[in-house]
């Protein structure tokens, strides 16, 4: 975390709404970084034993005007936390929301229409900083609000700045529910092992290791994913004869992947329109 950043948050403090797995994972990175737990309010009716021994302050009476107001709490509960937090509105603390699926426009009204707001988007691997998370700002975020928000949510892994909050029904449908469609294809790879001989737990053991190897290398080489399948492509061999079925524009993953995507996506606007 930049000096300037971890000054601001010393000196006015940081709020975090909700601290489940989410809040809990960025938590866990600040402090590694070394903020001062004790320049940390957190907010939560159900503390872990984890969160009640880092020594942030609990439950108890909230600064003045803190630097950030970080919203990790479900959607659902969104209208009885936050209008206890409406005195911050309209004021230059930033309020930064990783709650899925809930607009901009919501928190203007809740909180005002003055109040700088960095709407986030991350996911679940963000619990073992491996996530990534996506930005977009209201017209009051500035430049340094964005950065800060940038910061703090990278304790948890990258983070991406998007064109506006309309591409974040995109982004959902990508990378928010995307994690679920990676681990059914472990799920499914395995049960394909199963049934071609191998044991559970041996085909179990051989999809996790495949997927998780084969996601790592496509993030640390420098080809490009379609380059790295065409190099374990022999012509004529057994990949080849895999990939036939899956690349298959009718049946295969082009076709399936796109729907499900967009399944997603249209899910995502519904739920934003209430």
């Amino acid at each position: 975390m930049s000096d300037g950043h971890m000054n601001e948050l010393e000196a006015r403090g940081l709020v975090l709404l909700g601290c489940g797995k989410m809040g809990s994972a960025m938590l866990e990175g600040w402090l590694a970084q070394g903020l001062s737990p004790t320049s940390v309010w957190v907010n939560d009716p159900y503390p872990s034993d984890w969160l009640s021994e880092t020594g942030v302050q609990l439950n108890t009476t909230l600064p003045d005007a803190p630097a950030i107001v970080l919203v990790a709490v479900k959607p659902q509960m969104m209208a009885d936390a936050l209008p206890t937090l409406a005195e911050y509105g309209n004021g230059d603390t930033l309020f930064l929301s990783v709650a899925a699926g809930t607009a901009i426009a919501t928190y203007e009204a809740m909180l005002g229409d003055q109040t700088p707001i960095v709407r986030a988007m991350p996911n679940t691997p963000a619990a073992i900083a491996r996530g990534i998370t996506a930005i977009c700002g209201n017209r009051h975020a500035t430049a340094a609000h964005l950065n800060m928000a940038e910061t703090l949510l990278s304790a948890v892994g990258q983070v991406v700045r998007l064109d506006g909050e309309h591409q974040m029904d995109a982004v959902t449908g990508v990378s928010g529910s995307g994690p679920a469609y990676v681990f059914h294809l472990i799920e499914t790879l395995a049960a394909a092992g199963v049934a071609q001989g191998l044991s559970p737990d041996l085909a179990m053991q051989l999809a996790k290791a495949t997927v998780a190897g084969a996601g790592a290398l496509a993030m640390q080489a420098d080809d490009d994913p379609a380059q790295l399948r065409v190099n374990v492509t022999s012509p004529g061999g057994t990949t080849a004869a895999a990939l036939e079925v899956l690349m298959d524009e009718k049946d295969g993953f082009p076709a399936l992947l796109n729907r499900a995507v967009a399944a997603a996506v249209n899910r995502s606007k519904e739920l934003a329109n209430g």
